[in-house]
C-alpha cells in the first residue's frame, strides 16, 4: 500500500502548485511547437564526438561504384548459393550482416554455417569510406534517426545481404555438439543468396506458440525444418554456456516509436527466441574466428569484459537480497544468484540488472598478440570472443574481416599490433560514446511523449538514490526521470507514486515529485 506523501509546505500548497502548474501548461500548450527530435538526435552526436553526416568525397566515392556487379570473382569462392539461406533481424533493417545455414551430421552432432556480408570487397582500407567509418566507428541508433557506419547505398544496398541477391562472403563454419560445446571449423570465401528476411517478433512469437508461422517461413520450401533445426542448436548452446556461467541479465531500453515527427508511443524489446538464436549463432561464430585467427599466428583485437575489479559491490549488492556470493569473483554463482532473482521477481530485475553491469564494467576491445592468453568475457562464460560478424555496423568487424582475408590470400597482415592497439583504444571510446547518445535519445523522446502530461500521477520504481540525485523508472510507459520532491529516504527498488512536474526534451530532464511510497 502507498503512504501519503506530505510535502513540507502541506497538502494545500500541494494542490495550489498543481493546479497552477496545470494551468500554466495549457497556457503555454496553445503555442506549442513540435520537438524536432532529429536536430536533438544530430546535436548529441556531434556533442559525443561523432560526424553525423557523409562529407561529400565519401558520397562521391561510393557513388561511383557498380550496384550490379560483383567484385572480380575468386577461384576460391565457394557457390552456396543454393543452400536455405536466412536472416533474422528487426522490421526496419535494412543493413543485413548475417545470414545462418545448418545441417545435421552424424553423432548427433550439427554444422552451422554463418555467412558474413563481406564489406571490404567495397570499402578498402584507407578509402575516404573508410577513414570515415574509422572515425564514427559505428552505427548509432537513436530510435528517431540511425545514422548508419556507412551510406546507405552500400549498408541497406550492395554490401547488404538482402533476399534474392548474390553476394560476396566469408563463411564461418562450425559444429555444435550434443551437449552444447562446439568445435571450430573452417572459414572461407562464398557467393550466397538470402532466402527470406524474417523478423526477431514474428519468428520468436512462433517459436514460443504465441502465433502461427510467418508467412515467409512457410511459403519458403524447407524452411521451417531449417529455422526449428536452428532453434534446437541455440537451445544447446545457451544450455552450455549458462552451465559455464553466462549472465542472463535483463535491462529495460525503452525505444520510442515515432509517426510523422510525433513520438506516439514507448516500446521495451523483449528478449525472445528469436534473438537468442541470433546471439548463440554469433557468439559461437566470433568464438571460431579467434580460433582461426589465433591458429593463423596474427595479431587480432578481441572483445573482453574483464573479471570485474568491483566484485565486492556485487557481492553487497547480493547481499541486500539476501544472498551470499563468494569473496572471489564466480560467474557460476553470480549467474545462479540472477536466475533466482528474475523468478522471484521480474517487475524489479531489470533494474538489479543494471546495478550489475555497471558493477562489472563496460566491454572493451584489446589487442591479442599471437600467443598470448586471451581476457575473455566475463558475462559470456567464454574466453575466445571478438567482433566480426556485423561489418556493415561496426568497424571493428571490417578490420577483423581484413585480418582473416590477409590469411586467406596468405596476404601481409593490413595491420601492425601499434595500430592494433591504437584502434582498440579508439573504437571501445567510440562505443561508449553511441551509448551515451542512445541513452540520451532515449530520455529526449521519453520527455516528449510525456510532455503534455504535466501534473499527472504514475507508478514507478526507484532506480537510483544517492548524493547525486533519485531517479525512478515510470511502469508505464518506461519513462526515466529524477525525483526533486519529496525523494528523502527513498531506496532503490521502492515502489512509489509521483506527479510529473516538468519535461525538457532538449536536454533529456523528466523532473518528477514523489507524493506515495510503499511501505518497506
Amino acid at each position: 500500500m502507498y503512504q501519503v506523501y506530505i510535502e513540507p509546505t502541506g497538502v494545500r500548497f500541494a494542490k495550489r502548485y498543481l493546479y497552477h502548474e496545470t494551468n500554466l501548461f495549457r497556457t503555454i500548450m496553445k503555442d506549442h511547437r513540435p520537438v524536432d527530435l532529429k536536430a536533438i538526435a544530430g546535436k548529441a552526436m556531434r556533442k559525443y564526438g561523432f560526424e553525423p553526416q557523409f562529407p561529400a568525397s565519401v558520397v562521391h566515392e561510393v557513388n561511383a561504384i557498380n550496384m550490379n556487379s560483383l567484385p572480380k570473382s575468386r577461384k576460391e569462392n565457394k557457390d552456396l548459393r543454393m543452400l536455405l539461406w536466412s536472416s533474422i533481424d528487426n522490421y526496419d533493417s535494412m543493413d543485413l550482416d548475417q545470414l545462418e545455414y545448418c545441417d545435421t551430421a552424424q553423432n548427433g552432432e550439427v554444422q552451422v554455417k554463418v555467412a558474413i556480408a563481406d564489406v571490404d570487397a567495397y570499402v578498402p582500407k584507407q578509402s575516404q569510406t573508410d577513414q570515415h567509418a574509422a572515425q564514427n566507428g559505428t552505427s548509432v541508433y537513436t530510435g528517431v534517426e540511425t545514422f548508419p557506419m556507412l551510406p546507405d547505398k552500400l549498408s541497406k544496398g550492395i554490401t547488404s545481404l538482402l533476399p534474392g541477391q548474390d553476394r560476396m562472403v566469408t563463411v564461418i563454419e562450425y559444429t555444435v555438439l550434443p551437449d552444447g560445446n562446439f568445435r571450430p571449423g573452417e572459414i572461407y570465401r562464398a557467393v550466397v543468396s538470402n532466402k527470406a528476411k524474417l523478423i526477431y517478433e514474428e519468428v520468436g512469437d512462433w517459436l514460443e506458440g504465441k502465433s502461427p508461422i510467418p508467412q515467409n517461413v512457410s511459403e519458403v520450401c524447407g524452411l521451417k525444418e531449417q529455422i526449428l533445426l536452428q532453434t534446437d542448436v541455440m537451445k544447446r548452446l545457451k544450455k552450455n554456456r549458462r552451465e559455464q556461467g553466462a549472465l542472463e541479465l535483463n535491462t529495460i531500453e525503452a525505444e520510442a516509436v515515432v509517426e510523422n515527427g510525433f513520438v506516439r508511443e514507448l516500446v521495451i524489446q523483449r528478449q525472445n527466441m528469436a534473438r537468442c538464436l541470433i546471439e548463440e549463432f554469433m557468439v559461437a561464430a566470433n568464438g571460431t574466428m579467434v580460433s582461426y585467427l589465433g591458429t593463423a599466428g596474427i595479431p587480432m583485437i578481441q572483445r573482453v569484459v574483464r573479471i570485474p575489479k568491483n566484485w565486492e559491490g556485487i557481492v553487497m549488492v547480493a547481499a541486500t537480497y539476501h544472498e551470499k556470493l563468494p569473496a572471489k569473483p564466480d560467474a557460476k554463482a553470480l549467474a545462479k544468484f540472477l536466475i533466482r532473482q528474475k523468478a522471484a521477481d521480474p517487475e524489479r530485475f531489470p533494474d538489479l540488472s543494471l546495478t550489475v553491469i555497471k558493477l562489472l564494467g563496460p566491454g572493451e576491445y584489446m589487442m591479442l598478440a599471437p600467443g598470448d592468453e586471451p581476457f575473455g568475457h566475463f558475462s559470456l562464460a567464454v574466453t575466445d570472443y571478438t567482433h566480426a560478424t556485423a561489418p556493415n555496423r561496426r568497424y571493428v568487424d571490417l578490420i577483423n574481416q581484413r585480418l582473416l582475408k590477409s590469411v586467406l590470400d596468405k596476404a601481409p597482415t593490413p595491420y601492425t599490433p601499434d595500430e592494433l592497439i591504437d584502434l582498440s583504444a579508439w573504437l571501445s571510446g567510440r562505443e561508449k560514446g553511441s551509448k551515451k547518445v542512445e541513452r540520451f535519445m532515449r530520455k529526449a523522446a521519453a520527455a516528449v511523449l510525456l510532455q503534455g502530461r504535466i501534473g499527472e500521477s504514475f507508478d514507478a520504481l526507484v532506480t537510483g538514490a544517492s548524493e547525486k540525485g533519485t531517479y525512478v523508472r515510470l511502469i508505464t510507459p518506461p519513462a526515466e526521470g529524477r525525483i526533486l520532491r519529496g525523494e528523502r529516504g527513498l531506496t532503490v527498488g521502492q515502489k512509489v507514486r509521483v506527479r510529473l512536474l516538468k519535461t525538457d526534451p532538449e536536454n533529456g530532464f523528466i523532473d518528477f515529485a514523489c507524493i506515495g511510497r510503499e511501505a518497506r
